[in-house]
């Protein structure tokens, strides 16, 4: 699992969803194809296609069309279904701005982040009252020095539809800075060069996967690229800084089209990693970062299943790998021979504790885990090996680990975070084992956490597996099925989804509603083997785990089946459309993000993005066996004539990870069979991508669109949301 720059992951907690940037007419529209009519929701014309498998099995995909990206109609269709969303959402026009403004207002718009040091300079990002993007900016020596500005995010913005800044590296001399930045929604990223001492950019720049470090020559930059076709990291590049891009050195190019090259620096900065990886099959290959113009080597030749990484501590790597550990265990190998047989155990494997994660110290070890679908800290001293956890204190939460660059410190920096408790930034002295809290994310407004109460419980599900469940409501709450409810899941990629804190939430928890997370199988809240009863032939698990949770929780009177609404992004709107199918009459609407709709399709078509390294997260169509439990259940497949609950449908034109055609077939097919008066609503962002628009206000737009929308639906503030 890849973590992120806790700056980038700062101003990813602004990353907003997709707004509408076109200027298409209603003029435009074929009649004898699509409605020119805003209240009548729009049909494309049917071009059936015939799918074959390769075991004969026949498949008619009428709308296959819709994945002509380039054809005009494709995107007069999609228009027009945003004209529609637009005309049904009217009556709760009022509604959605004053949920927008209520969620603004909770924004401290001058707000930053608690600087961390690292080599001579203390580091910090911050946002100016009134701008979508952050600031990243360092101070030389002390916190009261005077700001450097990096990079202004807001400026590289301008005049774009769309921005994502992909993060930055400083030279080790302090002298040269390096960011990317996407203005595609594909993330598809370009590097610049900025002279830190004079401001003003170089004259070189190019297109680079995402990942990028410096050497300790403080001018060669190792930087990986894509396919232009699948969008895989597949090569890792050396750039010189002054040469002719078209000079650059392949130094690693991986073929295998099931695995993706992934870029890494040691928290020494003494090595770059190259991790050769997709899921649990990951092969390390190793580099002094003194000496950039070498040649990686290679730690252990890759295995179906074995998954390791590498960390520098002194004169030894350590490991973090699930060698006859599914839940992982921490190695220790010499620098000097790092070869397999060379490992020896630090930490054993512990079947009821997942280790997530690491980071080293001088004088210690810190793990990340999960232990009972909760998260924690352990703090390890090298010299003894005594240990300790670091104590929470809430039923449900989420503790990680932040921003750790120094070396030589007893000061552990992590976060806390609760569905009630506001993102806390904690300085823990390991050796006292005491904390200072340094920042509370700040919630204008009046919030009060005294409001709101948490729970974390268990549902026994049909196959006697117990699941649990996150809660938060509004104290005083009356279990007698009135309470309406927001329940979300994922269960995928062994993904954890944790219990934070959502500011946007509080519009909902203040109308009354109940807000739940359900930590289904196919996450790793409950170790690695809640993963593999997830996945593949097992996948269905997901689904089942989700409608027994709904409907412990409408046995118990949380909420009411029609009072129940559910949502889900991506690989979590695979899962939106799955449970729809099998119980459209659980739910009162279903808000589908980004939606992995389609399986078999795109996962028979090797030249979409993402699909050949997710053989082992669904199946191969290749395998028959795999192909036919994928269409068990794929939503796409699976719609039939019948009544289905209201669904809001979102996604982005641009987006690379989940192709924009899946939800557009997907609502055009349901038009189609679906019997009821519901409401069917689709909604294209033109201008962003798999996470929607940039932009911390923005990004409010769509969750205020989508609050309105269910409260619509239920009457509440006044107002009524029909078809």
């Amino acid at each position: 699992m890849k973590y992120l720059s806790p700056l980038v992951m700062f101003f990813l907690l602004y990353a907003c969803q997709g707004t509408d940037s076109t200027n298409q007419t209603a003029s435009a529209l074929k009649p004898s194809v699509f409605s020119t009519d805003p209240f009548t929701a729009p049909h494309p014309e049917k071009k059936p296609k015939e799918l074959v498998s390769n075991f004969g099995d026949k498949r008619t995909d009428e709308y296959y069309w819709l994945n002509e990206r380039e054809n005009p109609d494709v995107v007069v269709y999609l228009e027009a279904e945003n004209r529609y969303t637009d005309s049904v959402l009217a009556p709760v026009a009022r509604l959605r701005e004053q949920l927008y403004q209520e969620m603004k207002a909770r924004i401290r718009e001058d707000d930053s982040s608690v600087p961390y040091f690292k080599n001579g300079y203390w580091y910090l990002v911050r946002f100016e009252t009134g701008k979508e993007y952050p600031v990243f900016a360092r101070k030389k020596g002390s916190i009261e020095a005077p700001e450097e500005v990096l990079v202004d995010v807001n400026a590289l913005a301008a005049g774009k539809e769309y921005c994502q800044f992909g993060g930055f590296q400083v030279s080790p001399d302090n002298k040269m800075l390096a960011y990317s930045v996407d203005y595609t929604g594909r993330n598809l990223f370009r590097v610049y060069f900025r002279d830190l001492s004079t401001g003003s950019d170089l004259p070189e720049s190019f297109d680079i996967a995402g990942s990028f470090f410096w050497a300790n020559d403080n001018k060669t930059l190792l930087y990986d690229t894509k396919d232009k076709v699948t969008l895989r990291n597949d090569k890792i590049w050396r750039h010189v800084l002054g040469t002719p891009h078209d000079r650059d050195v392949l130094m690693y190019h991986e073929t295998d089209e099931t695995q993706y090259a992934y870029l890494d620096k040691s928290k020494s900065d003494q090595y770059f990693f190259i991790n050769s990886a997709y899921t649990q099959t990951v092969e390390v290959h190793y580099l002094n970062a003194d000496n950039p113009a070498g040649t990686f080597t290679k730690v252990r030749p890759r295995e179906s299943g074995f998954y390791y990484n590498f960390e520098h501590w002194n004169d030894r790597f350590i490991i973090r790998t699930n060698w006859n550990a599914p839940n992982f265990r921490i190695m220790e190998a010499p620098v000097s021979d790092p070869r397999f047989e060379n490992w020896k155990d630090l930490i054993a494997h512990r079947d009821d504790i997942l280790i997530d994660g690491f980071t080293v110290f001088k004088d210690y070890l810190v793990t990340a885990e999960h232990k009972g679908g909760l998260s924690q800290i352990h703090v390890i001293k090298w010299a003894d090996k005594t240990d300790h956890y670091i104590a929470t204190g809430e039923p449900t939460y989420y503790c990680f680990l932040e921003n750790n660059p120094e070396f030589d410190t007893e000061t552990l920096r992590y976060a806390f975070t609760s569905p009630k408790t506001p993102t806390t930034i904690i300085d823990y002295n390991m050796q006292a084992r005491t904390g200072e809290v340094k920042k509370v994310a700040p919630v204008l407004g009046g919030f009060s956490p005294d409001n709101y109460e948490t729970a974390f419980i268990w549902v026994t599900v049909r196959d006697g597996v117990k699941v649990p469940v996150s809660l938060v409501y509004k104290k005083g709450l009356q279990k007698d099925g009135s309470a309406p409810c927001y329940l979300t899941g994922y269960g995928s990629y062994g993904s954890s989804y944790d219990p934070y804190f959502n500011r946007d939430q509080l519009s909902l928890l203040d109308r009354g509603f109940v807000v739940g997370i359900a930590h289904i199988r196919g996450g790793m809240e409950m170790g690695y083997k809640w993963y593999e009863d997830g996945k593949m032939l097992k996948k269905k698990n997901t689904f089942n785990d989700f409608v027994d949770c709904s409907e412990y929780l409408v046995k118990e009177k949380y909420t009411s089946s029609d009072r129940l609404f559910i949502e889900g992004r991506s690989a979590g709107g695979l899962l939106m459309g799955a449970v729809t199918n099998m119980r459209p009459d659980l739910y009162k609407g279903v808000i589908a993000g980004v939606p992995f709709m389609d399986v078999i399709t795109t996962m028979s078509d090797p030249t979409i993005p993402l699909t050949t390294g997710e053989y082992t997260e669904w199946g191969n169509p290749a395998v028959k066996e795999e192909y036919e439990y994928m269409k068990s259940y794929s939503p796409y497949d699976n719609l039939k004539k019948g009544e289905y609950p209201n669904m809001l449908v979102l996604t982005s034109f641009a987006d690379s990870q989940v192709q924009y055609f899946e939800p557009a077939k997907y609502v055009a097919k349901l038009r189609d069979l679906k019997t009821d008066r519901n409401v069917l609503l689709f909604k294209t962002s033109m201008a962003g991508s798999h996470g929607g628009a940039s932009g911390r206000f923005r990004r409010l737009e769509e969750k205020a669109m989508e609050y309105s929308w269910m409260m619509g639906l239920l009457g509440m503030d006044g107002t009524e949301l029909r078809k």
